[in-house]
């Protein structure tokens, strides 16, 4: 593992996100977020031996410890290739160093894609961002995620 301060992270971030735009950066980053995050999942499950929804829980609770935000899962059906995620002081919004007053935390969609993916055994699952606490009328970011039907 490579750690990196928050600070040296976000300051990157957002300066290459100045430079290229929000819904670009969010589409070049998409693709690796999925991946790893599949990844990820997938040696957490031989690991511990975890359900799916045990590891889909399982990444939350690690994407929450390693100061991402706070996230939660509020609806989960592996089966299906659904779920509804709440994000609460995430370090896009919190870390921000201006008040971005439009979505903010899309990165994260990729990352709740990519596991819900690998529990749900599907490779066309779409996850979006529904609101944002950057938004300024939210107390948390709330993500959903479903099968893509279009894929």
């Amino acid at each position: 593992m490579i750690l990196v301060p928050q600070h040296f992270f976000l300051n990157n971030h957002f300066a290459v996100e100045a430079e290229l735009g929000a819904e670009r950066l969010t589409r070049i980053l998409a693709p690796a977020g999925r991946r790893s995050a599949y990844t990820w999942c997938e040696h957490e499950a031989d690991e511990h031996d975890f359900s799916d929804e045990q590891v889909f829980q399982h990444y939350m609770r690690r994407l929450s410890q390693r100061g991402w935000g706070q996230f939660e899962v509020i609806e989960l059906d592996s089966g299906k290739g659904c779920a509804t995620v709440h994000v609460r002081h995430s370090v896009f919004v919190t870390g921000r160093p201006e008040k971005a007053r439009r979505k903010a935390c899309s990165m994260f969609a990729a990352w709740i894609a990519g596991s819900l993916e690998f529990v749900a055994q599907r490779h066309s699952i779409k996850a979006w961002e529904v609101h944002c606490a950057a938004e300024g009328e939210h107390a948390y970011c709330l993500f959903m995620a479903t099968p893509d039907e279009s894929a």
